[in-house]
This record gives structure tokens, C-alpha cells and sequence, in this order.
């Protein structure tokens, strides 16, 4: 188990989200940045949709109640093991009684803590993801406390065994402060005049200071509509771009809600989420550019496939 000694200000328990709910207006939630919690799940020998901690803000401090191998990955923070500066995107075996710290190094960011067999706390409609907004997921649908015990799961290998293999930091995504993401125009990008289509597709974008899990608000040129801005009410999903009578587009985001009013003129490709993700709002810059369905999906394929591949194992005798 990990004991919670301080919880930072936003630590949740994340999995890879709660599917085949949307009918019934529940949310799909799931870790903002997918691929940094699949890719310590696969540090740590776990399945990659195994739930983990997902760390906003500034970090928290947790104690290990027996030894486990830990993973950490992500944007803008620093872990400590007993004191000790340890590297994320890497398998670390943490001894009994030993306290984990993590803390943030820069504005913005998330990152991921996965522990060898997974966090089991009680699935709520087949996924572990909390969801604040509903209450429910994790541990009793809110941010942890102080004196929360997560239990975790039995390992699928001995941790030693894994303990040293890392992700290269050139395979990893490349995050910055000014990503330019692919997406693909629709479903109702006849709804912009081409002027607004040129001006999303050509403009710069900062992420405003009021984005939340639920989406991010974007600051920049104005998007002009065609038709209006209102429309019967139909189906969202991470990655859907909104834009509103106001000009200014919405990316929606894990916790985003599973119907919306305002036309979407693309969608994020989902290998580009992560970059998205963890642009910081108020320093973060961000542009679009158009691509294909075929193209997204070669994209998501290959950067899927290539985890588990370019994962360094350690040498024989490191640890």
C-alpha cells in the first residue's frame, strides 16, 4: 500500500478512462496525458489501461508500506526517494517504509505515478478514473487526503527483474510550451466561413488560465461562423474543438461532458492529446494544422506499437 502523508493540492486516481457510458451522460474521464500513464504502466510490467496517480499543481508526498517498483512519468516535476533526486519515465524499487516526493519543477504540466500491480481501488462502472465533478471513481470521486491508503495489486513480474528499464527521452512526445497539433476538420466545419477555417488553421492560440480537466479554453484570433453558433446538441469526445458565439475555440478535454450545442470545426489527432495535454495554460502556445483520418490513425498506431519496443532494458548487474 502507499500512505498519503500530503496529498497536494489535485491527486487523483486515474485509469485510461470509463467507456461505453457516454448514452447515459457519464463522462469518460481517464488520465489527461494517456500515453505518460500507459507508458509507466508499461515501466512497471503493469496492463497499460492499469490505474495510476495523476499529480497536477505540485506534487505529493507518499509513503511506502512495503517495497514496490514505481514508475513516474510526465511533464514539470521532480521525484525524490528517500531525499533522493530520482529520474522519471524509469523503473525505481522503493524500499519498505521509504517516502516518495514529488514536486513541481514548472507551471503546468501532469504527471503520471503507476506502482507494480496497479492501484486498486473499487471500479465504479468498470473503470477506477475519478471524476470530481460526479463524485465517484478512485477514492470516493475526490482528490486524495491525508491518511488515504491505496492499496495496490499483486506484480505481474518481481520488481527487481524491471527495476532500471526507462523510456529514452527521445522517444518520448515531444512537449513544449508551443506544440502545433494535428487535427481533422468536421464534423461541422461548414459552419465557419473559409476565412474562419484559414484563420483557425493559420493562427496562434494561447491556453487560457481558466482550462480545466474538462477543456481548454483557447485566447486568439476569432473564428468566424457561417451559420450561427447554436446547434441541437450532439455527441463530444476528448480532442473535439467547440467554438463558440465568442469566436474563441474549446478543445474538449478527459472529463469533458458527452454532448454539446456548438459546432466542431476538427477534432485533435490523438497522438498529438499528450502534447496538448500538457501545454501549461497562461505560458502555453498553441497551432493547428490540418491532416487525415488515415494519417492520424498511422500516427496513433505506430506510437502505440513503438512503447512497449524502444522501453532500455538495464544492465544484468545495475541493481
Amino acid at each position: 500500500m502507499l500512505r498519503v502523508i500530503d496529498p497536494g493540492p489535485l491527486t487523483t486516481v486515474q485509469d485510461a478512462g470509463r467507456f461505453g457510458y457516454q448514452q447515459f451522460g457519464v463522462p469518460v474521464s481517464g488520465a489527461m496525458d494517456g500515453y505518460a500513464l500507459r507508458a509507466a504502466n508499461t515501466l512497471v510490467g503493469n496492463a497499460w489501461h492499469a490505474a495510476g496517480l495523476e499529480i497536477a499543481f505540485e506534487g505529493p508526498t507518499l509513503e511506502a508500506s512495503d517495497s514496490y517498483l514505481i514508475a513516474v512519468t510526465g511533464v514539470g516535476f521532480e521525484m525524490r526517494v528517500h531525499k533522493r533526486v530520482m529520474p522519471l519515465w524509469t523503473a525505481i524499487f522503493v524500499r519498505r517504509g521509504r517516502e516518495i516526493q514529488l514536486g513541481s519543477r514548472q507551471r503546468g504540466g501532469w504527471c503520471y505515478l503507476a506502482i507494480a500491480g496497479g492501484i486498486q481501488t473499487p471500479p465504479v462502472l468498470g473503470s477506477q478514473a475519478t471524476y470530481l465533478r460526479g463524485g465517484f471513481g478512485g477514492v470516493e470521486g475526490r482528490a486524495l487526503r491525508a491518511g488515504d491508503v491505496l492499496p495496490a495489486g499483486l506484480p505481474a513480474r518481481a520488481p527487481l527483474e524491471l527495476a532500471g528499464r526507462y523510456l529514452p527521452e527521445e522517444k518520448r512526445p515531444a512537449y513544449g510550451e508551443r506544440p502545433t497539433v494535428e487535427v481533422i476538420l468536421g464534423p461541422q466545419a461548414d459552419r465557419f466561413t473559409e476565412e474562419g477555417r484559414q484563420t483557425f488553421l493559420s493562427s496562434e492560440y494561447k491556453i487560457s488560465l481558466s482550462s480545466d480537466r474538462m477543456g481548454y479554453r483557447l485566447e486568439g484570433p476569432s473564428v468566424a461562423h457561417s451559420a450561427g453558433a447554436d446547434l441541437i446538441s450532439d455527441g463530444l469526445v476528448a480532442g473535439s474543438i467547440q467554438i463558440p458565439a465568442s469566436g474563441q475555440p474549446i478543445v474538449m478535454m478527459s472529463d469533458c461532458p458527452t454532448t454539446g450545442g456548438y459546432p466542431k470545426i476538427a477534432a485533435v489527432a490523438s497522438a498529438d492529446m499528450p502534447l496538448l495535454a500538457q501545454c501549461p495554460p497562461g505560458t502555453g502556445r498553441l497551432r493547428f494544422r490540418e491532416t487525415t483520418v488515415e494519417a492520424a490513425q498511422a500516427r496513433w498506431r505506430a506510437m502505440m506499437n513503438g512503447l512497449k519496443a524502444s522501453i532500455v532494458e538495464p544492465d544484468e548487474d545495475m541493481f
